[in-house]
């Protein structure tokens, strides 16, 4: 997937998502404009595809969802608030909303289904670089607040619901197999990826 078509992707959900969130039946476009960090081109790009796909309706400056649309909003929203109630466990509700957010784009179903059952784990897990030599174990937490470091493991496919295995150890790091692909991690990013300390939640 090209970066244009993957940012398109994710302002497109932010906007749904930020539709279900607001109380009024309509929300501005200056609203959306000061949600949604990107710049103004991707807004009106992604507005006009959603409008192509009968989810949202554009008028005098106002957007509104679809029927359609309000079904695909609530889906995004449902996960974003499943994912931020995790967060909350090991961040302030704010730092929660920002993993939450970022997060919410990359998930699919089935790993959520996973965090779900991690939120019954109550420990916060031991870093990647602990792990035995090819020991596959459920990630618990990235812990860092660096937000752009965070967007970029998680865009890697490296996040809490996923399996990873340490495949060996480097001179400065390790190196991780998540889903069939292979990454070196540095030591300090080693650390904070956190898995579970046994595969029971």
């Amino acid at each position: 997937m090209s970066e244009k078509i993957n940012i398109l992707r994710i302002v497109k959900e932010d906007i749904l998502r930020i539709l279900a969130e607001g109380r009024r039946r309509n929300i501005s476009l200056d609203v959306i404009r000061e949600e949604v960090k990107v710049s103004y081109p991707f807004i009106s790009e992604a507005i006009e595809e959603l409008e192509k796909e009968k989810l949202v309706r554009y008028q005098q400056s106002f957007l509104k969802l679809t029927r359609e649309g309000e079904k695909n909003a609530k889906d995004i929203l449902r996960k974003h608030l499943i994912l931020e109630s995790y967060f909350k466990k090991t961040r302030n509700e704010e730092e929660a909303h920002k993993a939450a957010h970022i997060l919410e784009h990359y998930i699919s179903e089935g790993v959520l289904d996973k965090v779900k059952k991690l939120s019954t784990f109550k420990g916060k897990g031991i870093p990647v670089s602990k792990l035995g030599l090819r020991e596959l174990r459920m990630i618990t937490d990235i812990q860092t607040s660096d937000h752009e470091l965070f967007e970029r493991i998680v865009s890697m496919g490296i996040f809490p619901g996923e399996e990873i295995r340490k495949i060996r150890e480097i001179s400065d790091g390790v190196i991780v197999g998540v889903n069939g692909k292979s990454f070196a991690l540095g030591k300090e990013i080693a650390e904070k990826i956190r898995v579970l300390k046994n595969e029971k939640t």
